[in-house]
């Protein structure tokens, strides 16, 4: 497993750790989803079920695999133990990474202008340099548009153990132009 990886883990667990207890627990991803969504309250209700769906199965993902003492919570540790294995993960990811693109894709063309996908990154709580430098990484049209399926693509990447150098490695840390 990279340092990389780890890296991402962590930043992702903080940032989803909503109520900053140091635990992540059903009310953070509750709470989560509904900053989420409200950034985008044009998006039809498909999409909207969709990502409330992702988020639960996220969330009972985690606490699935790991919650081996029945407490409803998971610590920093048994995440990253859970997130950065494909084979535990990657259905929950998948779904995860498609539902927030597709959230994202309001004109249902298969593109997410930058405004939207700054809101949502936003609503998780990553940095606004952070979130700019890695929209220009996945390198956007003329019309400042990414395509939806390089952003899957960088949901996905973000979760492998194994990956460096990717465009989800500007999320962590400060942002460089």
């Amino acid at each position: 497993m990279r340092t990389e990886a780890i890296n991402r883990a962590k930043l992702v667990f903080t940032l989803f750790d909503v109520n900053e207890n140091g635990f992540l627990e059903a009310d953070d991803f509750d709470l989560m989803a509904t900053r989420v969504l409200k950034t985008v309250p044009e998006a039809d209700d498909t999409a909207k079920g969709a990502m409330l769906a992702a988020f639960q199965r996220y969330w009972t993902t985690v606490v699935g695999e790991l919650d081996s003492d029945h407490d409803g919570r998971v610590s920093l540790d048994e995440y990253i133990a859970c997130v950065l294995t494909p084979e535990r993960f990657d259905g929950a990811i998948g779904e995860f990474a498609e539902s927030l693109a597709g959230l994202g894709d309001l004109e249902g063309d298969g593109f997410i202008r930058r405004p939207v996908f700054v809101a949502l990154m936003t609503a998780i709580g990553f940095q606004l340099p952070n979130i700019h430098v890695l929209f220009d990484a996945f390198g956007p049209t003329d019309s400042d548009r990414i395509a939806r399926e390089t952003w899957i693509t960088g949901i996905k990447e973000y979760y492998g153990p194994d990956m460096a150098g990717i465009p989800g490695d500007h999320l962590v840390g400060s942002a460089a132009a």
